[in-house]
């Protein structure tokens, strides 16, 4: 395949911040050729800045008249599962920032649609390319951590609600911190747990803060119309018998703003992820390990870069696809488990 011609469906911030200049980085590769968004002044303005060509305000009729070869969803979560599957049956392999959707049953019409196609569907979970993810994979790869039993993720900021976008909208977005950030912290886990099979979800949601004026440290939120938890909690089972605690917030009263973090406990070791510390005891003593040097990574970059490098390649999986799928499950269930006060068997 000669350079990628991509197309954004979206030209928000994710848009214009990130997924953009990625794909400027890579010239001889990759090329954004249209951008499509409702808000079309918006749209304009981008095409305008960044000399994209063409411009839509839908982006049904940019993938019916410019022919592209990929696509970056950069839309509200409620959008994602329309327009991955139109940009799949278009032909086009799909780059769909996360969640993958509002729900499972969205998420698993996106996997069949990628199998049908028979293009690629990733997930902007770029919090696994990071250098201290990716090393720490490379340790449990080698045997080092032994059989990986407990995680701990915890994605909580002090004041961070949102004071932009749809993130306190729950018709927009699914629900509040669980399916925005700690989403992030839970892939990351069950990335370096291989992805096991979920059997036992128990789940509580808090709304306690964003209801209510208040110090807020990402600009100011909707406060009157705020519908989305503070904070979710949950406890996470498997069917190969390890198990994830879980807690995520936009606002909580704890000590520090903004903790994203994954931890790993297994049967030669352990390690937490951000940033990279290892445990392990050898030789009747306790070690600490922690890397001397580790490369200095853009996650959001190297996960745009390897979608780019996958498309010209060639290299369709469903794995992405998958995966996509079975953390929507498992977020699903914390949800209703938080709703019917109930622990949910999946």
């Amino acid at each position: 395949m000669a350079k990628l011609r991509v197309g954004l469906i979206g030209a928000g911030g994710i848009a214009t911040a990130v997924h953009l200049p990625a794909y400027k980085k890579l010239q001889d590769q990759a090329e954004v050729v249209a951008v499509a968004d409702v808000a079309y002044t918006r749209a304009k303005e981008v095409a305008k800045k960044e000399d994209i060509p063409h411009v839509f305000d839908q982006y049904e009729k940019m993938l019916k008249e410019v022919e592209l070869d990929a696509v970056s969803v950069c839309v509200p979560n409620k959008f994602h599962r329309d327009a991955a599957i139109a940009a799949l049956e278009s032909g086009c392999h799909v780059l769909c920032e996360k969640p993958p959707a509002m729900n499972y049953r969205e998420a698993k019409e996106m996997e069949d649609a990628q199998a049908a196609s028979g293009k690629l569907l990733m997930y902007g979970f770029h919090y696994r390319f990071q250098a201290e993810a990716q090393t720490a994979k490379r340790f449990i790869d080698a045997g080092e951590f032994g059989e990986i039993y407990a995680g701990r993720v915890q994605a909580i900021r002090r004041r961070g609600i949102p004071g932009w976008g749809v993130f306190t909208n729950k018709e927009l977005q699914g629900g509040g911190p669980l399916i925005d950030i700690g989403v992030h912290m839970l892939d990351t886990a069950l990335y370096l747990m291989g992805y096991p099979e979920p059997a036992v979800v128990l789940g509580q949601t808090h709304q306690h803060l964003g209801t209510k004026k208040g110090v807020g440290l990402l600009g100011a939120w909707d406060y009157e119309n705020y519908t989305v938890e503070d904070m979710a909690v949950g406890m996470i089972t498997f069917q190969n018998g390890a198990s994830i605690v879980l807690e995520s917030a936009f606002a909580a009263n704890v000590e520090k703003n903004d903790f994203m973090q994954v931890s790993l406990m297994g049967s030669q070791g352990g390690a937490d992820i951000f940033p990279l510390k290892m445990y392990q005891e050898k030789h009747d003593t306790l070690l600490d390990i922690t890397p001397a040097y580790l490369p200095s990574v853009n996650a959001h970059e190297t996960e745009i870069h390897t979608f780019v490098a996958d498309c010209i390649a060639g290299n369709v999986t469903d794995l992405y696809a998958k995966q996509g799928t079975k953390i929507q499950k498992i977020i699903d269930a914390l949800y209703q488990s938080a709703e019917t006060g109930k622990a949910i068997n999946l």
